[in-house]
């Protein structure tokens, strides 16, 4: 077995400009080489309570019978254990130049004597090749019997069992003073309270079986916890409540439920640009601002025709001016089928007009004979078709209107027309109509009326509806500068809207200046120069009321189930 010198580690010194501590030629505190290892392994096990490797107690007086004598073999030393030291040790001064902290007079009060008896350490050497290793001999009355023993048990709760075993209550250990000049810390008269020793997991059992060493020597590791202490002596420990689940504190308020976002209620249908409840908004409140207007245009009308000058002026001008020599009196009866088909086509191409302007998915497609690339949709198709029946009807309407002189009645003849239209207009606003006797002449306000409706704005729907029309030449690039399409676009609708109005107010002045009188003019060609003649005639009415119930049905009839089969005479129909 190799020695090593005896000799204390210097370190660094304890003033400033000292020489290292301690002084050389010190020697070390304990005896020969095995208790130095002895007590070195001791106090590691007591400040950090991991066990010593290398090293195992043991007693040669209790060794089993037979077993080789391990302590007395050459290679076995047995040191008795020594007491610990009473003094303590003394570490760097407190003050700058002072004496090293402890003072000599102090001792180690709170340390307590080496726990257990005298330990022995077997320190084995190698042996000769082929000869068996002997196995050590382990006292079972020397291995710990309490499971409080084991080896991962804190030191300081193996210092306090001892102290508390050996009857004498350990001090605790002083510091530094908490105030410059004061007394160490805590006071001299604390007593320490005694941990609870933690079960660890690293007991060794009483009946652990040592493994045979092998070749090398290798050394088993002893435990040198402290002994049970008896039970009278030992300090009372609180069991460790096991943490249950947590359990979550009730609030003050049963709190509120999560806010859940109903669900988005579905879009309203739209006709338009408006909902049906927004229309029927629209149209109360602008009923009731035109109402509003209407009456308070009448109150300043009858206030202004009070007046003296105005009484002349509708004296000058009452309305109506005489027609040419060789006017024609009354209506003929071609003009009253033209009324009629002019009244039909126009509601159908407004509606197939509305509904190219909002129809988004075609439900069929048609396609041209003789041009397979002209290819429109159903309605678009339907819309156009009307608008050639409707010119068709305006062109003989316009031929047998001056072949006949029917012309003389609706364009004007002379200029004072504007007067008497402006008269005209005054007499219905105040609600003092004029006479009324279409079947001799009309009044200047529906001569001028009639002529716009006829001879501009019927054009201008025809040339506007032609440019946007598949019948356009596509490769006329002269043609399409001059006259863009979307010019075309910008006047057709507001014309379509002009028909609208036209129609409205038409019908307005029919059914309120004398209804059966001027539907007897309109489709049963009967009439009188006695604007009172026929009065009680019906028979006006009721081709009047056979006119709307075929324009309705006409109406309700086009859909692609009816429309599709006409369609199919000019081209060819394909649904999507």
């Amino acid at each position: 077995m190799a020695t090593y010198a005896r000799s204390v580690r210097r370190g660094l010194p304890r003033a400033p400009g000292g020489d290292p501590w301690p002084p050389a030629g010190s020697e070390p505190s304990l005896g020969d080489e095995p208790a130095a290892l002895l007590a070195a392994a001791q106090s590691r096990d007591a400040a950090s309570a991991v066990p010593v490797a290398n090293v195992v107690p043991l007693d040669a007086a209790t060794a089993a019978p037979g077993a080789p004598d391990v302590a007395s073999g050459p290679s076995a030393v047995h040191v008795a254990s020594p007491e610990r030291s009473t003094h303590a040790r003394r570490g760097l001064p407190r003050e700058r130049g002072g004496e090293a902290w402890p003072p000599p007079s102090v001792t180690d009060a709170g340390r307590p004597p080496a726990a257990g008896p005298a330990a022995s350490v077997a320190v084995e050497t190698p042996h000769a090749p082929g000869e068996t290793a002997p196995a050590p001999s382990v006292d079972p009355a020397a291995m710990p019997t309490a499971p409080t023993a084991a080896s991962a048990a804190p030191a300081a709760a193996s210092d306090a069992s001892a102290a508390a075993a050996a009857g004498a209550a350990p001090a605790v250990r002083r510091g530094l003073p908490r105030a410059t000049g004061g007394d160490p810390w805590p006071p001299a008269d604390t007593a320490p309270v005694a941990p609870a020793a933690s079960a660890a997991a690293n007991v060794t059992p009483a009946d652990h079986a040592v493994p045979d060493a092998p070749a090398a020597a290798n050394v088993t590791p002893a435990d040198h916890a402290a002994p049970a202490q008896p039970e009278a002596a030992a300090a009372p420990l609180t069991p460790a409540v096991p943490a249950g689940p947590l359990v979550e504190r009730r609030l003050a308020h049963a709190g509120v439920a999560p806010r859940v976002a109903p669900a988005p209620k579905p879009e309203p249908a739209r006709v338009g640009p408006f909902t049906k409840a927004q229309w029927a908004g629209v149209v109360i409140l602008g009923g009731a601002g035109v109402l509003f207007v209407a009456v308070m245009a009448v109150l300043a009308i009858r206030w202004i025709v009070s007046l003296a000058p105005m009484q002349d002026f509708l004296t000058t001008y009452p309305g109506e001016y005489h027609l040419p020599e060789g006017a024609p009196v009354g209506l003929p009866a071609w003009l009253n089928w033209s009324h009629f088909l002019n009244a039909f086509f126009m509601v159908l191409i407004i509606r197939t007009g509305l509904q190219v302007r909002s129809e988004k998915r075609p439900s069929a497609f048609w396609i041209s004979k003789k041009d397979r690339k002209r290819r429109m949709s159903l309605t678009l198709w339907l819309h156009q078709a009307l608008d050639i029946l409707w010119l068709a009807n305006g062109l003989i309407f316009l031929v047998l209107l001056f072949a006949t002189g029917q012309w003389m009645r609706v364009v004007p003849t002379s200029w004072e027309v504007f007067p008497n239209a402006l008269s005209a207009a005054v007499q219905y606003v105040s609600l003092d109509w004029p006479t009324e006797n279409g079947w001799v002449n009309y009044n200047a306000l529906q001569q001028i009326a009639y002529f716009t409706t006829i001879f501009i704005a019927a054009p201008v729907a025809a040339i506007t509806g032609y440019r946007m029309s598949a019948m356009w030449p596509k490769k006329a690039t002269k043609l399409n500068a001059l006259y863009p399409v979307e010019w075309a676009r910008k006047l057709h609708f507001p014309t379509m809207l002009y028909f609208v109005a036209f129609i409205i107010v038409h019908v307005a002045l029919v059914l309120s200046t004398g209804a059966l009188r001027n539907l007897n003019h309109m489709y049963a060609a009967t009439g009188s120069v006695d604007p009172d003649a026929y009065a009680d005639n019906w028979a006006g009415f009721w081709l009047f009321a056979l006119s709307i119930a075929v324009t309705v049905a006409a109406y309700v009839a086009m859909r692609p189930l009816v429309v599709a089969p006409i369609a199919r005479l000019f081209g060819e129909v394909k649904s999507r």
